[in-house]
C-alpha cells in the first residue's frame, strides 16, 4: 500500500530515489498506463490494451505480464527494455491535489510514495539541491507528471471515440505454455479489426483530423508483441 505525503524541500531535503530497476525494487506490475504521444515507442516492445476503470471509462495500457503483480521484462538485474512508460518512470511520485483556501480550486502538488523501495535518504539521485532547489532530476519528474495530466485528458477523447464507433472489443486470450500449462487473460480490451475495416471515408476522416488513426493502427500492430510475452514466459519457467 503506498503512503503518499505531500513533498517539500524541508522536511524530505535529503530524499533521493534509487534509479536502479527490477522486481525487489517495485517494478513487480503487470501493466501500467501510457498516454497518446508514447504510443509509437511502447508498441515497439509491448502489446498495448484498453481497460476500463471504476468509472467506466478507458484507458490505454501497456502489458507487462500475465497477472497482475507479474512483470516479465522486469527482473532482479533490472528492466529488460530500452523504454519505460511514463507512468512507471515517475514513480514514486504521484500527483495529488489541495484546495486552495482563497480560490476554493483544486491545486495539483507532488506527493511522494515515502515507503517505496527507491526511496532513501543514503543513496540515489537527489531529489533537491543543497540549497533546497530542485535538482535536475526533479524537474524531469515535474515534466513527466505535466504530460501524463495532460496526456490523461487526450487519451480519454480517444477512447470516448473508440467506443463511440464500436472500435473496442473485450479480449480473451487463452495460451498454452511449453510445461503444458494454460494461461487465459481476461479484462482488457482490443481494436475490433472488423469494425475498422468497414468504417466510411467520414469516420477515418474524423479520426485522421484527430491524430487518433495513427493511435489505433500503432495499437493494433502492438498485438505482434503477445508472442515477446509468451517467450518470456516459457523462457522464466525453465529456470
Amino acid at each position: 500500500m503506498a503512503k503518499n505525503v505531500l513533498l517539500d524541500n524541508v522536511t524530505y531535503k535529503d530524499l533521493k530515489i534509487i534509479q536502479a530497476r527490477g522486481s525487489q525494487l517495485g517494478d513487480a506490475i503487470g501493466y501500467s498506463v501510457i498516454v497518446p504521444w508514447e504510443f509509437r515507442q511502447v508498441a515497439a516492445s509491448y502489446p498495448i490494451f484498453f481497460r476500463k476503470t471504476n468509472n467506466n471509462q478507458f484507458e490505454a495500457v501497456a502489458l507487462f505480464g500475465f497477472a497482475p503483480d507479474e512483470n516479465l521484462f522486469a527482473d532482479a538485474q533490472g528492466w529488460g527494455e530500452n523504454y519505460i512508460p511514463l507512468s512507471v518512470e515517475r514513480i514514486p511520485f504521484a500527483i495529488g491535489y489541495t484546495q486552495d483556501a482563497q480560490s476554493g480550486q483544486r491545486q495539483p502538488m507532488i506527493h511522494v510514495d515515502i515507503e517505496h523501495p527507491r526511496v532513501s535518504f543514503s543513496e540515489g539521485e537527489s531529489v533537491f539541491l543543497a540549497q533546497g532547489g530542485n535538482s535536475p532530476y526533479l524537474e524531469q519528474i515535474n515534466s513527466i507528471l505535466a504530460e501524463l495530466i495532460n496526456g490523461v485528458t487526450v487519451c480519454q477523447r480517444f477512447t470516448d471515440i473508440l467506443q463511440a464507433e464500436d472500435l473496442l472489443e473485450p479480449l480473451v486470450l487463452k495460451i498454452a505454455l511449453d510445461n503444458g500449462q494454460q494461461l487465459e487473460l481476461r479484462g482488457f480490451y482490443t481494436i475490433n479489426e472488423m469494425v475498422l475495416r468497414d468504417l466510411g471515408a467520414e469516420q477515418l476522416a474524423r479520426l485522421h483530423s484527430q491524430n487518433f488513426l495513427e493511435l489505433i493502427y500503432m495499437s493494433v500492430a502492438s498485438l505482434a508483441n503477445i508472442k515477446k510475452l509468451i517467450d518470456k514466459k516459457n523462457k522464466s519457467l525453465q529456470v
